[in-house]
């Protein structure tokens, strides 16, 4: 039995790379797409790994599972990406047991985020659960711990400030233009320009206004036409620029141009006229502003916006700890029982076969034998004795392997661990 103590239980671990040390470059080597990912957990379940998930974001790619060796892990994350080795020593990080627990915590919640109290990671672990298990790739341990980091994100999200505030420049263009233009769903917003933050804010902007006020311009029209589509806006021609600009309340500039694609002699205005920036380089010229009632505000203010909502959230990073301890406590306390259940169930289970040959040998012994009387003192004795190792398995200072081994000899149980 002393050899095969190594082999008796695979560790849990956590592998993988982030933003934190890991350029982006670096993590588009790593990065796992919907098929590389099914391919893993395949080679896996050949490799005959029991139970672990997968989960390939543009800020992290990381797997949690079982293994004796966490290289079993990194080794199925070289060979489906273009990372190799070398490349993982460089940025990586591997987490054992409780640490692994803690990092899908962190993670999961969005304390761990580029964006502190980013939401969107814990929908890619649930959807990393799902293909896992389907696969029969997701053991109760696994099953338990996904869903208590899916507790500790709601209760973050319902119970703390932390992810209030936008903090994506997109959502922070869409509150100053609410904030600093009257009326806005009367008035007309164009786009120009498909850069990925103009889009993202012409999003946020169609669900709060009416699609008819907004318009999109884009140098190749198809561009601007597949993004409209999506939308429901109306396109013009590059060449209306200038009419539409007359229109215009609002202007969202998301070229990806490398000079200023609006200064002030395209501008023949006849009423107010707020521009947002949102491309770098800047795509509009300083000049614009010396035309009475235009108002030019660039992505790097909006940012400071953002920076400020990021600060504001910080404070609230204490109280989302509090709740993670929370629940892990409750996940640790549920892991070391399900540990030592089975060693209880068994010395109990030989107490009562020590107990039945005992009443066997009274039963033969003695004439006025009172059986209930017996069974009855018997159970309450074997129930005390088993309380006792209860107790002593889940006190915090116990070390669970060691005590479970030592039981199993003294009492010759069958080695349930394995």
């Amino acid at each position: 039995m002393e050899n095969n103590t190594f082999a008796k239980h695979p560790t849990f671990y956590a592998v993988g790379l982030s933003y934190k040390k890991a350029d982006a470059e670096m993590r588009g080597k790593f990065s796992l797409d919907d098929q590389s990912k099914t391919n893993l957990l395949l080679q896996a379940k050949a490799e005959g790994i029991e139970s672990l998930i997968v989960t390939s974001t543009c800020n992290r790619t990381e797997i949690y599972g079982f293994a004796q060796h966490p290289f079993q892990l990194i080794k199925l994350m070289c060979e489906n990406s273009q990372g190799t080795v070398e490349d993982f020593q460089k940025v990586a990080f591997v987490y054992k047991n409780s640490e692994a627990i803690n990092h899908m915590f962190r993670v999961g919640t969005g304390l761990d985020s580029q964006i502190l109290g980013d939401f969107e990671i814990i929908s890619q672990l649930k959807n990393a659960f799902v293909k896992s298990k389907e696969l029969n790739l997701a053991n109760s341990f696994l099953e338990r711990l996904v869903n208590a980091v899916i507790q500790a994100s709601r209760k973050i999200k319902n119970e703390t400030e932390i992810s209030s505030g936008a903090t994506s420049v997109s959502f922070a263009s869409v509150q100053y233009i609410f904030k600093n233009v009257e009326n806005i769903a009367s008035k007309n917003i164009l786009l120009f320009g498909t850069g990925k933050i103009g889009r993202n804010t012409c999003e946020n902007l169609v669900k709060h206004t009416k699609h008819e006020q907004i318009t999109l311009i884009n140098r190749t029209k198809e561009k601007a036409e597949r993004l409209a589509k999506k939308l429901d806006v109306i396109v013009k021609d590059y060449a209306d620029l200038q009419i539409e600009l007359q229109k215009a309340d609002v202007v969202v500039v998301a070229t990806g141009a490398q000079n200023p694609t609006v200064d002030k002699a395209i501008l023949n205005l006849k009423k107010p006229l707020l521009i947002l920036d949102l491309s770098i380089p800047k795509n509009v010229n300083e000049n614009v502003k010396d035309i009475e009632g235009v108002t030019l505000v660039h992505m790097d203010e909006l940012a400071q916006i953002t920076d400020e909502t990021l600060e504001n959230r910080k404070k609230h990073i204490p109280a989302a700890e509090a709740i993670i301890e929370e629940i892990k406590d409750e996940f640790m306390a549920w892991t070391k029982q399900r540990k030592f259940a089975p060693t209880i169930h068994a010395l109990k289970a030989k107490l009562n076969t020590i107990k039945e040959g005992e009443l066997n040998f009274q039963r033969k012994k003695l004439a006025n034998f009172d059986e209930e009387q017996a069974e009855l003192i018997t159970a309450r004795i074997i129930q005390k004795i088993t309380n006792h190792f209860a107790n002593h398995l889940k006190d915090d200072e116990t070390m669970v392997d060691e005590s479970i081994e030592w039981i199993e000899k003294i009492f010759q149980l069958e080695t349930v661990s394995k």
